[in-house]
């Protein structure tokens, strides 16, 4: 396996137009070879800009979108239709304005949901959907996704796998989060071994804020201390940023897509 390809765009706007392009290309290219692609969402503000540039663009309808499986990396553990949800922002930016087949959009279960206020049923729930997902290929329990979307955090958390917490080392494929360091306290996310069974891991960064976690799990940190340093695709890895974000980094590290 390769190591990571860092890929730096001039600002936000266009860090996102970039990845919007590059997902659709990715998500058809899937596609053209006849089999359904799947893709894990995020949350998170530059999140929601791409969603918004892939629902915008003229490209959008040569995915085939009823032909999509649609999965969060995480979620925060709320009632259906709360704005904080990450269901919520994809749905409002992107899964609305396109031709999906429900059956394959797998939310992670609301604080509503079937098994109530109780967030480890509902990881245990989630666990449950994606086995019944996994295909003999993907030797295992969890599906081997096509390209599993990442935001980091200023802290270096990726999903809910905050740093020094215990779901940073749980091998069960989804866990409950309580006492997460930042709003809301309760979430559902995946683990390390699921994100890492994905194909691609895209993690997408904007702001300097971010610059020191961008550089820290670039630079050999563990995942303990930085999770996103496990943000690793069983094919390919890339780190797609803004300026901002690249700032701390090596000038050797990243290619400038952008004058």
């Amino acid at each position: 396996m390769r190591g990571p390809s860092v890929i730096v765009h001039r600002d936000a706007d266009e860090l996102a137009a970039a990845v919007a392009a590059r997902l659709i290309t990715r998500l058809v290219d899937i596609q053209a070879g006849g089999s359904p692609a799947s893709l894990v969402l995020t949350g998170g503000g530059i999140a929601g800009k791409t969603y918004s540039a892939v629902a915008a663009s003229p490209a959008r309808g040569a995915v085939d979108w009823r032909h999509l499986d649609v999965w969060w990396g995480d979620e925060r553990f709320l009632p259906t239709g709360d704005p904080e949800r990450n269901e919520t922002q994809a749905r409002e930016a992107l899964l609305n304005a396109v031709p999906l087949d429900d059956s394959r959009v797998h939310p992670m279960p609301p604080s509503d949901g079937p098994d109530g206020n109780d967030p480890e049923a509902a990881a245990e729930r989630y666990a449950e959907e994606l086995a019944r997902a996994a295909r003999p290929q993907d030797h295992g329990s969890t599906p081997a996704f096509d390209v599993c979307l990442l935001g980091i955090g200023p802290d270096g958390h990726i999903a809910s796998l905050f740093p020094g917490k215990p779901a940073v080392t749980d091998p069960r494929p989804v866990v409950a989060v309580r006492g997460a360091p930042k709003p809301p306290p309760v979430r559902i996310t995946m683990t390390i071994p699921t994100i890492q069974k994905s194909r691609e891991v895209w993690v997408i960064a904007a702001g300097e804020d971010k610059a020191k976690a961008v550089n820290m799990a670039l630079s050999g940190a563990g995942p303990q201390q930085v999770p996103a340093a496990a943000a690793v695709g069983a094919q390919r890895t890339l780190w797609l940023l803004d300026r901002g974000a690249a700032s701390a980094l090596p000038a050797s590290l990243g290619r400038l897509a952008s004058p």
